[in-house]
């Protein structure tokens, strides 16, 4: 057996997006083969980390232009697709499958990827890599409630759908009913690639995200708006910084640098003290909570990011809080306890290792 994960753009570990399709790659190339089938989208070359990968092999398609592009978008458009959804999908996407034996297990990863393979999932069993609920973090949005018709159809019509959480996993049989099948996949990092950290001592408090994610744009503004500035009354020196994607520019002060997208993000944990997911909506479990958490330091979530760690103990793991008061406090408490901020983030790199690393997930599937 091997298997073949067809992907809407160029594998690489700058997002959350491409951690987790990494993730489920080197999970399954711990079985058997694996080939990824990807469209040349975001970035020229893959990560190099995929050739470290054993039996790994990746096969790059480019998408056309013209009458048949037009095609695919209008094709995307009357099976209930979104326009963002149908201007990822081209004719090499949708083809990207071929002619594959039996004993190929196909995975569709991501929604746009599902889109493309969804006449194939009529015809043979297809897997949809599933990174969110997507409709979840969308609701109240233009486009919101054809996104969820669609993902409804993409549930039902796959063999199987690999959800990022138990929650997810819950949310969608209730968006496409009790007959669908899913499985647990959580998302994982490489822990064993990550050496953990210690507070710095700096007061340094770290968001990392993608800020085009409309719920961590919200995030973000719920930090900069309500959290932060009750930290800054009783420790003005406490500095944010906000590393990712999507930020508008904006003058934001001294005590807040938001530099965008990083290539080394191993620098921005290491001068640190403590990691912040202040998501207040959205679904799939965050992967920069599971990343911070396998750098070893202490983890500041939101009551909603927390119930997606499910396996995690709030307390010990991480620190779970609920509004804007009470996630001033528990920054405050662990800024001004260097003890405690380290014996949490010695057990969230414990609960990393456990459930949500690379070595976990390939317990998990075969």
């Amino acid at each position: 057996m091997s298997d073949l994960i067809v992907t809407s753009i160029t594998p690489t570990l700058g997002s959350g997006t491409g951690l987790r399709t990494y993730g489920v790659t080197a999970a399954l190339a711990r079985h058997h083969p694996v080939e990824v089938a990807y469209q040349v989208w975001g970035a020229e070359e893959p990560a190099v980390e995929y050739g470290r990968l054993g039996p790994v092999t990746l096969r790059a398609t480019h998408a056309s232009r013209g009458p048949a592009r037009g095609l695919a978008y209008l094709r995307t458009l009357a099976l209930g697709g979104t326009m963002r959804i149908a201007q990822g999908v081209s004719p090499e996407l949708a083809g990207s499958a071929g002619a594959c034996a039996e004993n190929v297990r196909v995975i569709a990863d991501g929604m746009v990827a599902a889109a493309a393979l969804l006449p194939l999932a009529r015809t043979r069993e297809v897997v949809y890599l599933a990174h969110n609920l997507e409709s979840s973090g969308f609701r109240g949005q233009s486009q919101a409630a054809r996104l969820e018709g669609f993902e409804r159809r993409v549930l039902r019509e796959f063999s199987e759908s690999w959800m990022a959480t138990r929650a997810d996993e819950r949310g969608a049989h209730a968006l496409a009913g009790d007959e669908i099948s899913t499985r647990y996949v959580p998302n994982v990092v490489d822990g064993a690639a990550i050496e953990p950290v210690r507070p710095a001592g700096r007061r340094r408090l770290l968001f990392v995200g993608d800020f085009r994610y409309p719920p961590n744009l919200e995030a973000f503004k719920f930090l900069t708006d309500a959290v932060l500035p009750t930290v800054w009354r009783r420790i003005p020196d406490a500095r944010l910084t906000a590393v990712g994607r999507g930020l508008p520019e904006a003058s934001r002060g001294p005590r807040i640098e938001t530099p965008g997208f990083v290539d080394e993000l191993a620098d921005a944990y290491r001068t640190a003290d403590i990691v912040l997911v202040p998501l207040l909506r959205g679904g799939g479990s965050p992967l920069k909570f599971v990343e911070g958490l396998a750098y070893g330091l202490p983890v500041v979530a939101t009551q909603h990011a927390a119930r997606l760690i499910e396996d995690g103990v709030p307390g010990r793991d991480f620190l779970a809080a609920d509004g804007a008061t009470e996630f001033a406090q528990a920054i405050e408490g662990l800024l001004v306890d260097p003890g405690r901020a380290a014996a949490i983030g010695a057990a969230g790199r414990e609960l990393a290792i456990r459930g949500h690393s690379i070595d976990a997930l390939a317990r998990l599937i075969t």
